[in-house]
């Protein structure tokens, strides 16, 4: 990577990632139903990806390419580095909340935020035996009889 850093200003990118995951929560989803439309909220995933290829352009911001934001990730050297981080952090912990509550974006959430499914597998070695008492009918015996031939 080249030591050519445009001079990016930290505290416009920081608002602009705000106001896109802003965008992503108050998002509204319109779905048909026997009555009519119905409008209802429909919180998106923030990405990385929509946020750079897309949100920044739309918002009159220069900036590198997504492959770009990735390397200045990795570039402890990168004066954005620790922004970008803190950025990429933010969108997570907001997809993460959006995939717990709502369960939506389960591949999203298995791919990138590392998130699997839990097996819950349980082994129970006990034998259960059920022993059940009847009464006997008045007059009779459960008694073993004993053999008449021998005595």
């Amino acid at each position: 990577m080249s030591n050519e850093y445009r001079d990016i200003d930290k505290e416009q990118l920081i608002k602009l990632a705000e106001d896109y995951v802003d965008e992503c929560l108050s998002n509204q989803k319109e779905a048909p139903t026997a009555k009519g439309a119905v409008v209802f909220k429909e919180r998106n995933l923030p990405t990385i990806k929509y946020f750079v290829m897309q949100w920044l352009k739309k918002q009159d911001f220069s900036f590198y390419t997504r492959q770009y934001f990735y390397d200045a990730l990795k570039d402890e050297m990168h004066p954005l580095s620790d922004t970008l981080k803190k950025i990429r952090e933010y969108f997570d912990s907001v997809a993460e909340d959006i995939v717990a509550n709502e369960g939506k974006g389960i591949f999203y959430a298995k791919n990138r935020l590392g998130m699997t499914d839990k097996v819950d597998s349980r082994t129970d070695n006990t034998n259960k035996i059920t022993v059940e008492y009847v009464s006997a009918a008045p007059g009779t015996s459960h008694e073993p009889e004993e053999d008449k031939a021998g005595g």
